[in-house]
């Protein structure tokens, strides 16, 4: 009788799984695409992104990337597809980085807000105060992490804070192309976990997971390479220890925030609270935004502005007006409007990665990439190579990341790894090579704001390489890599989150994790 239930139980179980290969291989109405139909939407877009950004010098790829949605549509038109299907495919991807795009928009307001109250220059008043001539190094790093933490922005701490950083570091004989290293670690290593920064919260958005996560998962990384980053710099600023400091640049920019703003230690109650609330695991959200009431709070309270000035800051980002250029292009930031660029652009790199996904092109690929990512290792250095491989192709790190990242997020789920595995992969062959590729924006900007050659510091910006390293050591061996939780599963059937398993696409809404394979 026993085994006459179990012949049955494993019948329907034999059943259930086809009909759900039947119902979940989507679109089933149209083969996929051969690797030349599926890869040439996407080669023309990258080609179309190449030209702007090296022959018209111009670090928006905005439209080439709305053309290439354009030209995957017409490829999609030519096999059969209806243009209802294709933007139906846009628009459930566009629906899932909606939140991103709200936190995107949050973070605007705290970086506007987080200035007038004193906040984000009590941090650099204070950082200020610890450079030593033997510590240079070490503090400039250090100095300039604290920085890009607060406001989110690697580019605005290399072209503000980095700068002054390279004046004083030549009046202590220190070489500009150290000096440089030391900035751009800290500055991409501030923007790689701040969760005011517009590729930390891109990552996890385009895989599927949540902001904290993200920044958790990337610790076992970010830290250890921090910590040889400046290992090295107090090494090697023993040398420089009889120098000294051009203490009148110093004066002028503290002078100035003295001036501009009441300071006080209560100023950084904003950031401790909203550091609280993540680690109590608060939703990114209502975390962030009670960050922002409180950073409001505080303005009127020590700076004494008005409602309707808060109101403003929050819109358009604080305006300071100290007279001195480095600290009034430091502090000038902030507001909803000022992220308009980047929202436009996560709108329009989704809406590829879903025209793409709808027209099965993404699974095309994925099975190629997943006949060598056999392994749970393959898969990792699979997203790291991409990841790379197409911010080389491109200079563009917004579509490195998202491209390789919406592709390659189901062969993970597919392996029972935690998609935030992939989006880590993703700032540390993305976020963190961006100013040691010669070519990419993020290399370009840093060269031009402190007038060192990309190849004369990349040996010193020893933060961003060694995290790749760091990834792909543990990429190989396993170490820190995150297993898919039984609630990542609930998500994928909530959210209906592709997942490849055995070459075959599946919907998650319809998914039971009984035939996933484990990690």
């Amino acid at each position: 009788m026993g085994k006459k239930i179990q012949d049955e139980d494993k019948m329907k179980e034999t059943t259930m799984t086809e009909e759900l290969d039947k119902k979940t291989s989507y679109p089933d109405k149209i083969e996929k695409p051969s690797l030349f139909f599926a890869l040439a939407p996407i080669v023309l877009t990258i080609i179309l992104v190449a030209m702007q950004v090296f022959y018209y010098d111009d670090v928006s790829p905005h439209i080439p990337l709305a053309i290439g949605v354009v030209i995957t549509a017409l490829f999609g038109w030519y096999r059969g597809y209806k243009w209802k299907d294709m933007q139906e495919g846009m628009f459930n991807v566009i629906h899932v980085g909606l939140p991103a795009i709200f936190i995107i928009y949050i973070i605007g307001m705290i970086i506007g807000v987080w200035i007038q109250s004193g906040t984000v220059p009590l941090m650099i008043y204070y950082g200020l105060q610890v450079l030593d001539p033997s510590l240079f190094l070490f503090s400039a790093c250090l100095l300039c992490s604290v920085v890009s933490v607060t406001t989110g922005t690697s580019w605005g701490t290399t072209g503000t804070m980095g700068l002054a950083l390279i004046g004083i570091g030549e009046g202590l004989g220190v070489p500009s192309y150290m000096t440089a290293g030391a900035v751009v670690s800290g500055a991409f290593f501030g923007d790689k976990i701040s969760p005011l920064s517009d590729t930390t919260n891109l990552s996890p958005a385009v895989v599927g997971s949540d902001l904290f996560t993200h920044i958790k998962n990337m610790i076992p990384v970010t830290l250890p390479a921090m910590v040889i980053a400046l290992g090295v710099y107090l090494y090697v600023g023993m040398s420089f220890g009889d120098g000294v400091i051009e203490q009148t640049k110093l004066d002028i920019t503290m002078q100035s925030l003295e001036s501009q703003f009441s300071l006080s230690p209560l100023l950084l109650i904003p950031a401790i609270i909203v550091t609280i609330l993540a680690v109590m695991k608060m939703p990114a959200i209502p975390g962030l935004f009670t960050g922002v009431i409180i950073g409001a709070a505080c303005a009127m309270i020590f700076q004494g502005v008005t409602v309707h000035e808060v109101f403003n800051a929050m819109l358009n980002g604080y305006k300071s007006n100290t007279g001195v250029a480095e600290v009034d292009s430091l502090l000038s930031k902030g507001g909803v409007m000022s992220m308009n660029w980047t929202i436009t652009l996560i709108l329009i790199a989704f809406s590829f990665g879903g025209i793409l996904e709808s027209t099965r092109c993404l699974e095309t690929i994925l099975d190629r990439i997943m006949q060598f990512a056999k392994t749970q290792a393959k898969t990792m250095l699979s997203g790291l190579a991409s990841v790379f491989g197409v911010h080389v192709v491109t200079g563009d790190v917004f579509i490195a990341m998202a491209l390789p990242g919406r592709m390659l997020a189901p062969a993970f789920r597919g392996k029972g790894i935690h998609v935030t595995a992939l989006s880590r992969s993703m700032e540390d062959a993305g976020t963190l090579t961006a100013p040691l590729i010669p070519w990419s924006s993020g290399a370009v900007f840093v060269t031009g704001a402190l007038g060192v050659a990309t190849l004369d510091y990349l040996p010193w910006a020893i933060a961003c390489w060694c995290s790749l390293f760091i990834d792909v050591i543990y990429s190989v061996t396993g170490m820190f890599i995150p297993k898919a939780t039984e609630e990542d599963y609930l998500q994928w059937q909530e959210r209906d989150e592709a997942i490849l398993i055995d070459g075959v696409l599946t919907s998650g809404s319809q998914i039971n994790k009984s035939v996933l394979p484990q990690a």
